[in-house]
């Protein structure tokens, strides 16, 4: 991954895929990039300047010029995309565009991935609660050989900076039900439902996927190819503007994926025995 690396011309129309979802291998050389983040967006106009700002100069900490940010909005009712739009017409590294038909952060995430020619592919939230800054942390650590970078509430240095109890009850009760569904898979990471994280291309590239809501991490960790897995800690901000996402559906929509990914390996499993 170098630091030196020019950003190359870009003089595509930014079209995203349809039908399945699954990431492509990365582009020819000529239009390759060490790094691609995908930013999903639902009414997050106010957001927009300042994550943009904080994230390129950690992100150019790492690989200089080699890099795109891609804002993937779901037809924001306040004109997110418009506003993305606009930014991308001013910086070559910005990728805007608009979804009018599909809608879901997981699905939105991976749609930019199909369209992205980074090498290392990332996500972070527009609503500054992840920290941009750690994603120089993130990338320094997918330098040093890890698959899989993870932004975790639960790692050293990590926590939440003002959840209620009942939050923090229920989101640290999501996480113990994953690991005791899913132990050999989810408990290789201390925050399985963080939205902050970046992977190696190469580990999910070709792998059908269908995640759902938005915990896509947990679907990637099912179905990826992950030898090295590093954490780096960081505290979850409190939002400054904006509403928040969360909600019942959001925890309802994460534990029945968790049991449609636990009946998938199973079967899975059943059908490596049954070839043996």
């Amino acid at each position: 991954m170098s630091s030196n690396s020019s950003y190359p011309s870009n003089d595509r129309k930014p079209q995203l895929a349809s039908g399945a979802l699954c990431v492509p291998p990365a582009p020819q050389s000529r239009e390759r990039l060490a790094f691609s983040l995908v930013v999903p967006t639902r009414n997050e106009s106010h957001n927009l300047a300042e994550l943009i700002e904080l994230l390129e100069p950690a992100i150019a900490s790492e690989v200089g010029d080699s890099y795109e940010i891609i804002i993937v909005d779901d037809d924001s009712p306040d004109g997110t995309w418009r506003v993305a739009a606009e930014m991308a017409t001013r910086d070559p590294h910005l990728v805007s565009v608009r979804r009018t038909e599909e809608r879901g952060l997981a699905t939105a995430v991976v749609r930019g991935w199909q369209m992205a020619r980074g090498e290392l592919l990332g996500v972070i939230d527009a609503d500054l609660q992840h920290p941009p800054q750690v994603i120089a942390r993130l990338l320094a650590a997918m330098r040093e050989g890890a698959d899989l970078a993870v932004g975790s509430r639960e790692a050293e240095g990590g926590g939440t900076s003002d959840w209620s109890l009942l939050r923090l009850f229920i989101s640290r009760s999501l996480r113990a039900l994953g690991k005791v569904l899913l132990p050999g898979v989810l408990g290789r990471v201390s925050d399985p439902m963080t939205g902050f994280f970046i992977v190696r291309r190469t580990a999910i590239e070709n792998v059908m996927l269908n995640p759902v809501g938005y915990k896509i991490l947990v679907e990637l960790l099912v179905r990826g190819r992950f030898d090295r897995i590093s954490e780096v800690g960081y505290v979850f901000r409190s939002r400054q503007r904006g509403e928040s996402k969360a909600s019942i559906k959001v925890f309802v929509d994460y534990v029945q994926h968790l049991l449609r990914l636990r009946a998938a390996a199973r079967q899975a499993r059943r059908d490596l025995t049954a070839a043996r």
